[in-house]
């Protein structure tokens, strides 16, 4: 770092100091969101996990009915989004029900508080 140039006259060291051990401390958060982020970056994957928040479970037939897309592009989404730990499953018979994964639900209720505030507007227009 003392090989970066900058125009600033004095750097704060205490804050600069501060900010890392910031950074340090929340690196497994920062990591866990960021691949949150990623996964839920994609708009079918999001659409799945706002749709799974709002019916606490699906299973892919039933995603497939509501997004119109095939049963295999579901699955594929779903495979990605359960080796992200974003869901998880529950077999009953022969059907596979998915849920989103506990420890990730309180940051994605932020998002979709977001969503349905914004839905409610447009409604009201």
């Amino acid at each position: 770092m003392d090989n970066n140039t900058c125009i600033r006259l004095f750097a704060d060291h205490e804050q600069i100091k501060s900010c890392k051990n910031k950074l340090r401390t929340a690196q497994e958060s920062f990591a866990s969101l960021s691949n949150i982020l990623a996964l839920a970056g994609n708009e079918v994957r999001l659409k799945i996990v706002y749709l799974l928040e709002e019916e606490k479970e699906l299973c892919p037939c039933d995603l497939s009915d509501i997004l119109g897309i095939s049963i295999p592009a579901v699955s594929q989404h779903l495979r990605k989004l359960k080796d992200g730990n974003i869901v998880e499953t529950r077999k009953q018979g022969q059907t596979i029900y998915y849920s989103l994964a506990q420890e990730n639900l309180k940051i994605l209720k932020l998002f979709f508080k977001h969503i349905n505030v914004q839905t409610q507007k447009l409604k009201t227009v």
